[in-house]
């Protein structure tokens, strides 16, 4: 399945046009640590399958559902027999949409829906998955548009399930949530563009109209981290595209992702992505520039 593989990087290859990748995929070999530009969503159909998430393992059963963020490193493990679908595609068309780049944020390094503990959820997306299924592999016109648009419900009816499911505003009335929801989507939205820049607490806190007091604990509630985790976990993501680049140092790599210090840097990825940038830098088999 992986058809180009370069340290731990792989290049996801699309057809010209259609900018979605499915694979039925019935191998029973497992699958090396990596990870891709491309956001991925795998669905077991026969028998169940084992992902590894960041050290975190998920074991899906028939019909669960696990969503991959890009850059994510993952491992796979396929049982002796049994056949998932496993749907990659180019998660820059949606961010063209408003408000889904701050709301894929919230999924955190993946989400798993599971038909045991998200019946509701899990009886939208399910069929949507299908969905987008039968049109890649039909030969109607327009299916290409066919299929976005069921990956476009599919990641609406995920991302309000995140944002509204979950009561992230509790003891507060309907109006208001949908207010703060609003705002703090706005916020999400300008540190995932700025994430690179001296953004301080105090100004985001201005940006949503709150006390700085009451902007951290609302914060925390809407993203489930605290504002230096998420703002942190951004620059990392700018950091690891800047990483694969042999002509860039890992100071300069450092610099252009926002921190204020090589120590800092090295500090702050390892606890995010488990290696030091060094490590990682020859984890995709890219020379170091002195």
């Amino acid at each position: 399945m992986i058809e180009i593989l370069e340290g731990t990087r792989e290049t996801v290859s699309y057809s010209e046009h259609f900018r979605i990748r499915l694979y039925l995929n019935q191998e029973t070999e497992n699958y090396p640590i990596h990870w891709h530009t491309a956001a991925e969503i795998i669905m077991p159909l026969e028998n169940k399958y084992t992902v590894v998430v960041n050290g975190e393992k998920h074991v899906l059963n028939p019909g669960d559902i696990i969503v991959i963020p890009p850059g994510e490193l993952h491992e796979l493990f396929a049982p002796e027999s049994g056949r998932r679908m496993i749907l990659q595609f180019d998660s820059a068309m949606l961010h063209q949409l408003d408000g889904f780049s701050s709301s894929f944020s919230l999924l955190g390094s993946c989400t798993a829906v599971r038909a045991s503990s998200h019946e509701e959820l899990h009886g939208i997306l399910r069929p949507l998955l299908l969905h987008i299924m039968d049109e890649y592999f039909s030969d109607s016109p327009f299916k290409e548009a066919a299929a976005f648009s069921w990956l476009i419900q599919f990641f609406v009816q995920l991302g309000r399930s995140c944002i509204l499911g979950e009561n992230r505003f509790p003891n507060t009335k309907s109006r208001k949530q949908h207010e703060y929801i609003d705002k703090f989507l706005e916020v999400c939205t300008y540190i995932n563009e700025h994430c690179t820049e001296d953004i301080r607490i105090e100004e985001m806190a201005d940006l949503a109209g709150f006390s700085k007091f009451h902007f951290i604990r609302l914060f925390k509630q809407f993203t489930g981290t605290s504002y230096s985790y998420y703002l942190n976990k951004r620059r990392i993501m700018n950091a690891e595209k800047l990483l694969i680049d042999p002509n860039l140092s890992i100071t300069e790599t450092a610099m252009r992702s926002g921190f204020v210090s090589l120590a800092t840097f090295n500090r702050v990825f390892k606890s995010y992505k488990k290696c030091t940038p060094s490590e990682y830098k020859n984890l995709q088999g890219v020379h170091r520039t002195p």
